[in-house]
């Protein structure tokens, strides 16, 4: 396909393109800290609610679920009713939901309002980006999407920390009034300056009812088993078998009806492009990095070293920091070198950050976390503006909405996948190794023994009884070892991770070489 004539970014003045940045950083900002801004407040709702915590856990499924499966169909509603009005109506959604949220005085009320902030949500993260390979000339893009990239990749660093504050200071329903600025000023600027791209055909078949009905079966009982799969015991549940079963069914039919349908609400079809499907492979692994790692080091901090959920958000804000000042230069780094070499730099960096890791103990404190952790978050920079420029940026203009859904949904089933994967595998490696220390807890081990009796004098120095002495030092015993096998379960984790990135590299071998600023995004990548 040849170059447009006259390409969209001409339509835009250079001081509209920048406002319209700042209303989609704005916009996809406030969807990405309510991913994880809400569970910080979780044990309070749980109060004010009189909820259970299984109860409550659907305040967060309910709004990954709506988003996961709105995102592959952000394409056909941008083309079935014009991306300006989409993008408005989605962010008034999600404000509006916002302040629903804020006021609920029930459980119920407040899951449903939740899904529709996911509903609303998913616009915000995909066609925001859609928007911006567009409106910018090929020689800015990299630094655009740099600059948009900080909020997205800051975004779950930010938010547990935020969240915290919030819940201390004020009350949980604050949480949910903040984005009512914000998404107002973001409304009003989309509308006002965001226009109808003419490389998108407008959609006026009929409304694909079944492939979105699938798609909504097949990832909703997808995501539901991968959020509630561990605390159910997986294939040991009737629960969990029976929603992989919908999955695998939903998404099966789903795939055939969309490749045999004229008219189909996600136009799979793009996957013919073979950097577009290697790199939304690799973003699997990337969402896995960046939302598994996020996730599983706070539960170390707070479950092990018994940090505040402030002070693991605040662990984590070194991280944040470098992604933001990494990412400009990153920006500038995609318009000089190519993309696929820099996220193989990315990669390699974030293996390294993610071994270093491996070296916790329960007496590594800030300034033994802080290197690692700022390598990781330049290493993620490195890796999220140079894939997705290389996924993207060779699509055809029709197709570049239908790949960025497909591809921030791939990112996203990835963490949801990283952190169930993680979160089962710490807890099956902390069995094991509690069995194997305790192998070496025995009254033949002289230094278990020695141990043993001391704590027992102990307590019988506090006016223990000598059965209730004894009961009390095995307990502490006891607590020592979950706490190390605990330990090192984790030191196992950051090993997978670092495995799977190093297994998954040689997809980048299919990604498009080239500079963004060489060619155009509408171009095709030649596959």
């Amino acid at each position: 396909m040849a170059i447009e004539a006259v390409p969209e970014y001409r339509e835009y003045t250079n001081a509209e393109r920048w406002i319209i940045v700042v209303a989609l950083m704005l916009g996809s900002i406030m969807m990405i800290v309510d991913t994880s801004i809400v569970n910080v407040a979780i044990p309070t709702m749980m109060g004010t609610l009189g909820a259970t915590l299984t109860q409550i856990s659907w305040v967060s499924t309910g709004y990954i679920i709506a988003a996961v499966i709105m995102l592959p169909l952000t394409g056909w509603f941008s083309a079935r009713f014009g991306r300006k009005r989409f993008l408005t109506a989605s962010i008034i959604l999600f404000t509006t939901a916002s302040f629903l949220c804020g006021i609920s005085h029930g459980l119920n009320e407040l899951v449903i309002y939740r899904v529709l902030q996911g509903i609303g949500g998913a616009a915000l993260m995909s066609t925001a980006q859609v928007v911006l390979l567009e409106i910018f000339p090929p020689q800015q893009i990299g630094m655009v999407q740099a600059i948009f990239g900080v909020g997205m990749m800051a975004g779950p660093a930010i938010g547990p920390t935020l969240g915290g504050w919030i819940t201390t200071n004020y009350n949980w329903p604050w949480i949910f009034f903040i984005n009512l600025p914000i998404g107002i000023a973001a409304a009003i600027l989309t509308y006002l300056f965001v226009h109808d791209s003419h490389l998108q055909k407008r959609r006026d078949g009929g409304v694909d009812f079944i492939g979105i009905g699938l798609l909504a079966i097949g990832l909703g009982c997808l995501q539901t088993m991968l959020e509630k799969g561990n605390s159910e015991g997986w294939f040991e549940s009737n629960f969990v078998c029976v929603l992989t079963f919908f999955a695998v069914a939903g998404l099966t039919a789903f795939v055939f009806w969309e490749l045999h349908t004229p008219h189909p609400a996600v136009n799979l079809r793009v996957l013919r492009h073979r950097s577009f499907t290697a790199g939304t492979l690799y973003a699997t692994i990337l969402g896995m990095g960046l939302f598994g790692g996020i996730f599983i080091l706070p539960v170390f901090l707070q479950n092990l070293r018994h940090y505040t959920p402030m002070q693991s958000g605040m662990m984590m804000l070194p991280a944040a920091i470098a992604t933001a000042i990494i990412m400009p230069v990153v920006g500038k780094l995609t318009g000089r070198f190519s993309s696929r070499n820099l996220v193989a730099i990315g990669s390699i960096g974030f293996i390294i950050s993610t071994m270093m890791l491996t070296t916790l103990t329960m007496d590594t404190g800030y300034t033994q976390m802080f290197l690692p952790l700022v390598l990781r978050g330049m290493a993620m920079a490195l890796l999220f503006v140079p894939l997705t420029l290389a996924t993207l940026v060779g699509l055809p203009g029709q197709e570049i909405a239908d790949g960025t859904g497909l591809f921030n949904l791939a990112r996203q089933l990835g963490g949801s996948i990283g952190i169930a994967v993680l979160t089962t595998f710490v807890d099956h490696r902390t069995n094991f190794h509690r069995s194997i220390l305790l192998e070496h807890i025995s009254i033949y081990n002289p230094i278990a023994l020695q141990r043993l009796q001391a704590l027992q004098h102990f307590f019988q120095s506090k006016g223990a009884s000598l059965m209730a002495a004894r009961a009390q030092a095995l307990y502490v015993i006891d607590g020592t070892v979950r706490g190390q096998a605990a330990l090192i379960s984790f030191s196992d984790a950051f090993i997978l991770v670092s495995a799977i990135f190093l297994i998954a590299m040689p997809l980048l071998l299919f990604l498009r070489k080239g500079v963004p600023g060489g060619r155009g995004p509408h171009v095709p990548a030649g596959e």
